[in-house]
């Protein structure tokens, strides 16, 4: 996987980079049993302790095997147990199965962490190349990604269960008004688009091009529960003329006629969170909707959603890429002239396919098997969410999930053509 990164840092900053992103991995799994985080919900999710390990497993095999002379793996058989997707590095255990590891224990794969991360910290005094760096933040930007969908996957699986038991006990966050949603406009020409210049970024975020664009305008914020739910009332799952024909078969086979872990009792409205079942916020942002919701709702109201490039353009200046809490919120705050919620709350549709940029190259081996093969019948979002982990954000990141996809912290900002 190709990627730009940032100076080399001193062996003081590399280790301490290190340790925290490890550590907090961790940490997230601190609130949870033993039994929590073995389960398995659904295939695409995966056990808590799977990605402890699969984590582990990633600077293992692409930075301890490489570097560390006389290499013996901690265990022979996590090569084939943790190994998610690397064909070319060999045999995979099937991801629908990863919740019936029982064995190692959770204890064991704690320990295989420790051991991972002593021989990393060990290599980082003695070696300081630059593709060992280019691996270390590769490692550890793929180790973010994990600790949010570690985060959704365990949401996944605790709103199974009829006790709807969270998995903060913190009091959640109070969200502010939403504000009235206004419409910026955006002058239309060629702009770049893509990753340039220094920093870290994903092989899918290259090269930096240049498109055409539109006049455009987008929404201010992003849509709230409360004018999801008129979308609802209005019997927006019932009518076929505001879904695309595969979204429509998809709804009328799932017999969906809500956003994920909304829920409806005596009292109202309820919506399942980290924090556990919560009365249903009207300011808050609307999320864990499909590609396919989202592109209904805003044909619903007279809108579509925006492209990558228009998203990317209009987010150019953005400089708060915050998050705020486990559950997406309105800050308490008075809210700027221009775009807020870009960050920090839901990914954020488009109508954009994934695809690769104009002269786009995997790299190759191993890694260059991260992002290029996934580049078909999937959408891009935007942004990022309030389970992304703080620093993992930037403009240019592009996240992809199928049409169908809504487990993840993902909502809706709508577009229109001038």
């Amino acid at each position: 996987m190709m990627v730009q990164t940032a100076e080399i840092h001193t062996v003081e900053t590399k280790e301490s980079s290190y340790r925290a992103v490890r550590s907090h991995s961790v940490a997230l799994a601190q609130p949870l049993s033993e039994e929590d985080c073995c389960v398995q919900s659904m295939t695409d999710a995966s056990p808590v302790k799977w990605h402890l390990a699969h984590t582990t497993w990633f600077f293992e095999t692409f930075i301890l095997e490489r570097y560390e002379s006389g290499f013996r793996p901690f265990h022979p058989a996590f090569r084939v147990l943790f190994n998610s997707y690397y064909n070319g590095v060999g045999d995979k255990h099937p991801r629908p199965q990863r919740g019936m590891l029982t064995r190692p224990s959770f204890g064991e794969v704690l320990s295989y962490r420790r051991n991972v991360d002593e021989r990393i910290e060990e290599l980082l005094c003695r070696y300081n190349d630059e593709d060992l760096q280019r691996l270390l933040e590769i490692g550890q930007q793929h180790e973010q990604q994990h600790q949010e969908l570690l985060l959704t996957d365990i949401k996944h699986l605790l709103s199974m269960n009829p006790l709807f038991p969270a998995y903060s006990t913190s009091t959640m966050e109070q969200s502010g008004p939403s504000g009235i949603l206004a419409w910026k406009v955006f002058d239309g020409g060629i702009v770049e688009i893509g990753h340039a210049g220094k920093g870290f970024c994903f092989d899918n975020e290259t090269p930096c091009h240049r498109q055409f664009v539109e006049p455009y305008l987008l929404a201010s914020r992003q849509v709230n529960n409360g004018e999801f739910l008129a979308f609802i009332e209005d019997g927006g799952y019932a009518k076929p003329e505001h879904w695309l024909s595969e979204g429509w078969d998809w709804v009328q086979s799932n017999r969906l006629v809500h956003p994920m872990y909304w829920h409806r009792d005596e009292s109202g409205w309820k919506e399942f969170t980290l924090y556990g079942l919560q009365s249903l916020d009207m300011n808050r942002p609307a999320t864990h909707v499909s590609f396919f919701e989202a592109d209904a709702y805003a044909r619903w109201c007279g809108a579509r959603l925006c492209t990558e490039a228009e998203w990317e353009h209009a987010a150019a200046a953005a400089e708060d890429f915050g998050t705020h809490g486990l559950h997406p919120m309105t800050p308490d705050v008075p809210q700027a002239e221009g775009l807020y919620q870009l960050f920090g709350a839901n990914w954020q549709w488009t109508l954009s396919s994934y695809s690769p940029y104009p002269g786009y190259r995997a790299a190759d081996g191993a890694l260059g098997e991260y992002n290029g093969k996934f580049m078909a019948n999937q959408y891009v979002l935007r942004g990022s969410s309030c389970a992304t982990p703080t620093g993992h954000a930037r403009p240019t990141y592009r996240n992809f999930f199928p049409a169908t996809a809504r487990w993840q912290f993902s909502g809706i900002r709508l577009a229109k053509s001038c």
